[in-house]
């Protein structure tokens, strides 16, 4: 599953704040750990293919929105889109206050289907293959 989940997203997170000139600062992979001053805005990417299913959900519990505020999602592909391609979504979050919270995105792919259609996570059993949980990745959020 780990190798799946390396191959099939990578997890890139950015922070800033200020004027917006200032470049993006690059969150390793693996790290689920994020450190964050109130006020600043970062981002969580990731990749996903509509057309083999892998889609991606911030769910719940969702971050206590006294110390980090969803500020919505955006997809793209960083260039041309291409059918059957891998495209990114990003995720951006506010750091709204001191504390200390956490932020879950699922993975939902083929074999755990859990679009219903309207973009709301819904965990449903897919053809004749036995579904799988969807993988869930925690990040741990402080902000000082």
């Amino acid at each position: 599953m780990a190798a799946a989940f390396g191959a099939a997203a990578l997890l890139v997170l950015t922070a800033g704040c200020g004027s917006g000139d200032e470049q993006p600062t690059s969150h390793p992979t693996q790290d689920t750990t994020i450190e964050a001053a109130v006020g600043e805005r970062f981002t969580l990417t990731v990749n996903e293919n509509a057309s083999t299913r892998s889609h991606w959900y911030l769910v719940d519990p969702k971050p206590d929105s006294a110390v980090v505020r969803a500020q919505g999602r955006e997809t793209g592909s960083g260039g041309e889109e291409m059918p059957g391609a891998d495209s990114e979504l990003t995720f951006t979050f506010e750091a709204t206050g001191k504390g200390s919270t956490e932020i879950v995105l699922m993975h939902c792919t083929f074999t755990s289907t859990c679009d219903k259609g309207d973009g709301t996570p819904a965990p449903t059993p897919t053809g004749g293959a036995a579904p799988t949980e969807p993988e869930r990745v925690t990040y741990r959020v402080t902000v000082e």
